[in-house]
């Protein structure tokens, strides 16, 4: 047996405070819950969430994503303001399934933290059911984990998980893309959420909890939440055909606007236009500091959240659409033959 201490050993001393963990569920409850509909079968707090997809399709297919928020947490955390970075925890999945033309359904979170602050984690979670209700998405369920020794003190962590359901005929795979179809890009919000390492970097004072107003202006600046897309598409694929769509994440256009294509797609050449979009003035004072053109098109979305094809024809409704949803877009290259 091991020497004791002296004092009586519990979960609590050892970092975990279940009370406060309780205390949690009950501070996001009402937030969670508003996002539940009919679909939801069973209550709040069960094992796990149940979701009945209903009988309204002929040949459903699901559509999952994955992701988290990166290091833009830790300026959250400087600034200690919480319910954005929740928001970006769910545009940076569901942007990714809406690629595929699938509708939203559910969203499943994760969070961990070094100790249970029960508001703290309140605010996160009522962050994201914010974005699940922008785009009509069911907050099922999540977990909490606090893991003191994991996580330094005040450190924190989110993930997300995102299921939506197409239709087989109306998947999005980049396989009606052909030459002469233009690209149109679609405004970001901002930074959104990747390429925050290097803005730390370059950015030090954003990590630093300040009572100056310029620090605070830029913390905020920076945690302006990641767009939802999902009412824009909702209403542009009710009157045009969308042949490949591309969310604008970490790899910047680099990366991600030839994703669009598929593999199957070797012989076509997916050419964005630089010129054609104006860069914001956060992208322009990153720059400033020392970051090449190059590099900045490698690593951020340059002002432009998603990229969609369309036929030529179809243009300017696309940005007639997306004026409406208030979201500048532009014509901003085309597809090509190799």
């Amino acid at each position: 047996m091991s020497e004791s201490t002296g004092e009586s050993a519990s979960y609590r001393a050892a970092g975990v405070d279940v009370a406060e963990g309780r205390r949690a569920v009950e501070r996001m409850a009402a937030a969670v819950t508003a996002t539940h509909g009919p679909e939801v079968i069973g209550r709040f707090g069960s094992f796990a969430g149940l979701f009945a997809l209903g009988q309204g399709y002929h040949d459903p297919v699901l559509v999952c994503g994955a992701d988290g928020v990166g290091t833009k947490v830790e300026i959250a955390r400087a600034a200690g303001i919480w319910n954005t970075v929740g928001i970006d925890l769910v545009a940076m999945c569901v942007n990714d399934i809406l690629c595929h033309g699938a509708e939203p359904k559910l969203f499943l979170d994760y969070i961990a933290v070094d100790a249970l602050n029960a508001d703290q984690v309140a605010d996160l979670v009522e962050g994201v059911a914010e974005g699940c209700q922008q785009c009509e998405c069911t907050l099922l369920g999540g977990e909490t984990a606090e893991m003191p020794g994991v996580y330094r003190p005040g450190r924190f962590d989110m993930a997300g998980f995102a299921m939506g359901v197409a239709e087989r005929d109306q998947l999005i795979t980049g396989e009606l893309l052909a030459p002469g179809q233009v690209l149109i890009g679609f405004a970001s919000s901002g930074v959104h959420s990747n390429g925050f390492s290097l803005v730390r970097h370059l950015f030090p004072e954003l990590e630093e909890s300040s009572t100056d107003p310029a620090v605070q202006a830029q913390q905020r600046r920076f945690l302006q939440p990641t767009r939802i897309y999902h009412s824009l598409l909702q209403r542009v694929r009710k009157q045009v055909v969308i042949t490949g769509l591309a969310h604008i994440t970490g790899g910047g256009w680099e990366e991600n606007i030839p994703r669009m294509a598929g593999a199957q797609h070797d012989g076509l050449v997916i050419s964005p236009d630089r010129s054609a979009v104006p860069v914001p003035a956060l992208f322009q004072d990153i720059a400033r500091r020392g970051v090449a053109e190059e590099e900045m098109y490698r690593t951020f979305n340059m002002g432009v959240g998603l990229v969609a094809a369309c036929d030529r024809k179809d243009v300017a409704t696309v940005v007639a659409l997306a004026e409406e949803e208030e979201i500048a877009a532009w014509p901003m290259g085309e597809v090509l033959p190799r």
